[in-house]
């Protein structure tokens, strides 16, 4: 059970450095700017909870498996829609990401994993939807 929690969260991280990355791609320099430093946020939120997960003995997941397929959709938003629509998705991204980490507070995810959520991840979420905001204004 404590493995399912601890690489649910990881998955999404992953998925969401995939996505950005596509969305960097496909986005003006001056958004992919703001957007390579969301998902280096994402990488190193993927690290850490790699780091719970072995802390409390779970082997960490090392794929986004299907919510890799986000990062797709987001790619072909972006071109076909163009760069609000994409940044939309994101933030939708992030706001799922909210939910997640909620959701593992209240359902009991590990101590070991809870000040992080706590602290960092769900911050510096809450960031990334500030900064896509300010972003959907700008384009």
């Amino acid at each position: 059970m404590i493995a399912n929690k601890v690489n649910a969260l990881l998955r999404g991280e992953l998925a969401a450095t995939e996505t950005y990355q596509q969305a960097m791609a496909e986005v003006p320099d001056r958004v992919a700017d703001e957007l390579r430093a969301i998902r280096d946020d994402h990488r190193a939120a993927a690290n850490s909870l790699r780091e719970c997960a072995h802390e409390v003995g779970v082997k960490p997941m090392q794929r986004s498996g299907v919510f890799g397929m986000f990062a797709k959709a987001i790619e072909r938003t972006a071109t076909f829609l163009g760069d609000h629509a994409a940044l939309q998705s994101l933030k939708a991204g992030e706001e799922h990401g909210i939910r997640s980490y909620n959701r593992a507070l209240r359902k009991g995810c590990p101590p070991e994993c809870e000040s992080l959520i706590r602290t960092t991840l769900l911050p510096q979420t809450r960031e990334h939807i500030d900064a896509l905001d300010r972003l959907l204004h700008e384009v």
